[in-house]
């Protein structure tokens, strides 16, 4: 394998592609306090990101299949440089809403791009690789978020240290996208595959529903991970933000043994036995007496949900009946619907009950995806490989 195989290539934009987006999370407190905003109304401005990932994704999917994933990822890297550098020169909270309403675009439109250009490697090399990719992404998050930490700590202003980062991303990100191989979707000798805009088959919809709980959970614990470890155990500094950080460091590297996990059992069994583990966490964690075992709890449910989204990706893609493109576009919408569904539904319940029985509303969905998991078949039918072209 060359230094610059595809595998690789693909792992580089896949890590890439967060940074400044993680670069801009520590920034908020900033932000929010230069344009006087309450946390209420912060609240609504930041809904522009789910609301432009929402509206993109049903045009995205189409598009990036006529234009292919490669140059859906050049292209969109060059968007996201622009739109990452706007909320952070937001002057008001409506405008903070549009700016990241056009970032959340610019996102889904990129990452797309991602995860179809991974799905065509894969086929086209024959090594697992979407696992792997998805771990990358998890890792450069956590970079640029400390790499925004790092300039919030010299006194560099956000409106000059995300651009920057942006702009230093951008011309790594644009190299290594060009490299890329020129891959497309094939269909099988004799199929003809539907079009774009129509239905969801039943076997997307049931990869679908076995996505939502997974992604609702992960929502889940970036919201209310600080809050369970205060209001339930009493937790207090350093240890309130300690629940997210070792969900997203065990997310990450469940990620990175995910595609090791599929060559020995297989997707369906990987995934069947993720989520098992995902389940029993958040009956851990419901139950937790201490800090360390909730703890404990946070970070097997990082490693029960790794792996559910990215062999979602690929049985997605590998349905065949249309585009790779459509197919995981419809999947990410309803993925991202159960991320932003998850923490308002926790909130309700908790006002009404406790935070724990809150949490706890994780764990019947995460039963329902568990026994959705032989939704994950590879296609019988699926596409045959693509073929590289310079």
């Amino acid at each position: 394998m060359s230094f610059l195989s595809p595998q690789r290539l693909v792992m580089l934009v896949f890590f890439l592609q967060p940074v400044a987006f993680g670069s801009w999370l520590p920034r908020i407190p900033e932000v929010q306090s230069a344009i006087g905003l309450g946390p209420a109304a912060l609240a609504l401005a930041l809904l522009g990101m789910p609301v432009g990932t929402l509206l993109t994704l049903p045009f995205a999917g189409p598009l990036v299949g006529r234009i292919g994933g490669r140059m859906a990822i050049i292209i969109g890297f060059i968007l996201y440089s622009i739109a990452a550098s706007l909320p952070v020169l937001a002057p008001n909270a409506g405008l903070l809403f549009v700016a990241l309403m056009l970032s959340g675009s610019a996102i889904s439109f990129v990452e797309l791009g991602l995860n179809v250009q991974a799905d065509l490697v894969e086929k086209a090399t024959g090594r697992l690789l979407m696992n792997t990719a998805h771990g990358c992404w998890s890792l450069g998050i956590m970079a640029g978020s400390l790499i925004g930490s790092g300039f919030a700590g010299l006194g560099i202003a956000p409106a000059i240290a995300v651009p920057l980062l942006a702009a230093l991303v951008l011309p790594v990100a644009l190299g290594a996208g060009i490299a890329l191989p020129v891959l497309h979707d094939t269909p099988a000798a004799g199929e003809t595959q539907r079009s774009s805009w129509s239905l969801p088959s039943p076997a997307l919809i049931g990869i679908c529903l076995f996505v939502f709980g997974i992604t609702m959970t992960e929502g889940a614990m970036a919201d209310w991970s600080a809050i369970f470890l205060r209001d339930a155990l009493n937790a207090e500094g350093g240890l309130v933000g300690l629940g997210y950080s070792v969900f997203a460091f065990m997310v990450a590297t469940g990620r990175f043994g995910g595609d090791f996990l599929k060559r020995r059992l297989g997707g369906v069994n990987t995934a069947r036995l993720c989520g098992s583990l995902a389940v029993a966490g958040a009956v851990l964690l419901y139950f937790s007496p201490s800090v360390q075992i909730a703890l404990l709890g946070f970070g097997i449910i990082g490693v029960g949900v790794s792996v559910g989204f990215p062999l979602a990706v690929t049985a997605a893609a590998g349905i065949g009946d249309r585009a790779a493109s459509a197919n995981v576009a419809v999947l990410s919408f309803v993925a991202l619907t159960g991320f932003l569904i998850g923490p308002p539904l926790i909130g309700l319940v908790a006002e009404h009950s406790n935070i724990r029985l809150g949490v706890a509303c994780v764990i019947p969905v995460l039963i329902v995806s568990v026994l959705l998991t032989g939704r994950l078949t590879p296609n019988k039918r699926a596409s045959p490989a693509p073929a590289f072209r310079a």
